[in-house]
């Protein structure tokens, strides 16, 4: 499930928020976005990981809805993997929390009420949902090969741990089998969404979504690690062998 898209060659180095990371290395990194009232500066987290052998590369985002936290924990976990780091095939791009501003706020919301999963692709001179968006397409979603974006339900609405996807297209849905939930839902692309933005991009995305905002579910969170894991041994970062 390789895509021949256009990436910079495995032995060159990846830049992301004008740092650089090599092969076979780890770095954690800030994308700066916009500064509160009281000029504090606001910065989406990110962490990459890049094995040493070439291959994909997939980035994992979580938290464009800020009270959504089953998927923040998802990466940690991810993290923590021993099989996640130089023996890999390829790349993990990690982003645990990408509106920044809901999740300090326990809001779904950007301070503003704009909805940033209806932003996409975003410019450099819009509003700041538009300009997030933006940044996020031109640091993150370009550079990879793969994608899955991490969600939960609503408030006081906990949903099934689903896969939200295009099933007309081959590659999500090996993706979609791949990660292995029980319910996958063919879902259309919403207008200003990140899965219609990578899409018209070319890139294979998956949407999780499962349990309820401003919660901790355990089961919820154990089913998104596997899926994850699951899909990058399907599409050759790991072996079955080191899915632990």
């Amino acid at each position: 499930l390789f895509r021949s898209i256009t990436l910079p060659t495995h032995s060159n180095v990846l830049e992301i928020a004008g740092e650089s990371i090599l092969p076979g290395t780890r770095k954690r990194l800030e994308i700066k976005v916009s500064k509160l009232f009281d000029y504090t500066e606001m910065v989406i987290p990110v962490e990459v990981i890049r094995g040493k052998a070439p291959g994909p590369v997939l980035f994992v985002s979580a938290a464009i809805h800020g009270d959504e936290l089953n998927g923040i924990e998802i990466i940690k976990r991810l993290l923590a993997r021993k099989s996640i780091g130089p023996s890999m095939h390829g790349t993990l791009i990690a982003v645990p929390i990408v509106n920044v501003f809901g999740f300090n706020n326990n809001s779904r919301y950007l301070p503003d009420r704009r909805d940033l999963n209806r932003c996409f692709p975003g410019s450099a001179s819009g509003s700041l949902g538009s300009q997030m968006a933006n940044i996020f397409m031109r640091e993150i979603v370009e550079k990879s090969t793969h994608g899955i974006d991490l969600h939960t339900g609503a408030i006081h609405r906990t949903n099934l741990p689903q896969i939200r996807a295009q099933l007309d297209d081959r590659e999500t849905v090996e993706l979609a089998r791949a990660f292995g939930v029980t319910v996958a839902i063919n879902s259309s692309i919403r207008d200003g969404s990140l899965r219609q933005a990578a899409a018209e991009k070319g890139i294979p995305m998956l949407l999780f979504e499962g349990g309820e905002a401003l919660r901790f579910e355990e089961k919820v969170i154990k089913t998104g690690v596997n899926g994850v894991l699951s899909v990058m041994r399907s599409i050759g970062m790991i072996r079955s062998s080191r899915l632990r």
